[in-house]
């Protein structure tokens, strides 16, 4: 049975103050007494509640983190930057998964109030708004690529149309027209930009976007390599596959492989997010680079900047920059012949 304040008090024969005291650092308690307490603690493995502790010292010295999962690289990225900053500060950080589920990211943060001082969001599914409108407006929050049209959040985005449009821009260049994309999925505000940063480069290129060649994944390696598996059915598949994230970038090279095909030379291919394990493939995959440790470093400073009151009157609204790491995983190709395929085809 876990002990209580109240049996770390009958055994030091003291008050359940005096024992608070000792345990919030006070200096008003005798050396003798505090010792004396310290070593009843030990004895019983005695550990205060949290939640019980942060009502009493109105702070919990945690901060929360919801990420929409905890699988892949580029979320304990995240995780990584957020909890270097924290543990700078002296504070712990709570990590919880919402799989995009609103009913999911309602019950974390329920269990997350209380417990936290600031709640780091990432939710690019789901409308920050219904999530938010039951917790205290006086716990600061910072919504990391979320959908939300209140400014009185502070917001951490990505810039997912410009690294996409530059990516496509640079597959074009390449000599690349029938060009495939693996998209995250509907309703997801990373997804969209993204597409809509392809669907721009193409236009302005005066290349028609084929919704034939926009495929659904969901940002998992699965999901690309089957997504990539039905664009390789096609009977004139693309020469260049653009998955809007690292993930499904891998899991599409696994498919490709197993058809035979070589990359880059039968087939161009390329990621989003420059995930670290992106270098070290065969081939390194080109990227849109996104710094994804300083995402997690820069929602918890501006937390903190919350907690310390230096930015009390004014909402931040952070707009990261992308850009392209060009390795080994596209060539250019002989556009004439290319178009002409295509027309024979067609």
């Amino acid at each position: 049975m876990r002990s209580s304040i109240i049996d770390v008090a009958e055994k030091a024969g003291v008050s359940i103050a005096t024992v608070s005291r000792v345990l919030n650092g006070s200096d008003k308690v005798k050396a003798k007494t505090r010792e004396k307490i310290l070593a009843v603690i030990n004895e019983m493995k005695y550990a205060p509640n949290p939640a019980a502790r942060g009502l009493i010292m109105k702070k919990t010295e945690a901060i929360g983190l919801l990420l929409p999962d905890l699988h892949g690289e580029f979320f304990s990225e995240v995780i990584r930057g957020a909890d270097e900053v924290v543990q700078q500060h002296g504070y712990h950080i709570i990590v919880s998964s919402s799989h995009n589920d609103p009913k999911e990211i309602e019950a974390a943060l329920r269990f997350m109030r209380g417990r936290v001082d600031a709640i780091v969001l990432m939710s690019p599914q789901v409308n920050a708004e219904i999530l938010l409108e039951n917790l205290p407006k006086s716990l600061p929050i910072v919504l990391l690529n979320c959908r939300t049209d209140n400014k009185h959040f502070d917001t951490i985005v990505i810039d997912g149309y410009g690294g996409a449009r530059e990516m496509t821009n640079y597959l074009l260049d390449l000599g690349h027209r029938r060009i495939a994309v693996i998209t995250g999925g509907e309703t997801n505000l990373e997804s969209e930009e993204r597409l809509r940063g392809y669907r721009a480069a193409m236009s302005e290129r005066n290349v028609a976007p084929s919704r034939l060649l926009e495929f659904q994944g969901n940002f998992t390696e699965i999901s690309g390599y089957e997504t990539a598996r039905e664009i390789l059915k096609l009977k004139n598949h693309p020469t260049a596959i653009f998955a809007f994230n690292d993930s499904m970038a891998i899991g599409a090279i696994k498919a490709i492989r197993e058809e035979g095909l070589r990359i880059p030379s039968d087939i161009s291919i390329c990621g989003f997010d420059d995930i670290p394990v992106a270098r070290y493939i065969s081939p390194s995959l080109t990227s849109v680079h996104v710094p994804i440790s300083d995402l997690g470093a820069m929602a918890v400073n501006r937390v903190f900047d919350r907690l310390t009151k230096r930015s009390k009157d004014s909402t931040a609204h952070v707009f990261v920059p992308t850009k392209l790491c060009l390795r080994s995983s596209c060539k250019k190709i002989n556009t004439i012949s290319n178009l002409d395929k295509e027309e024979h085809v067609a």
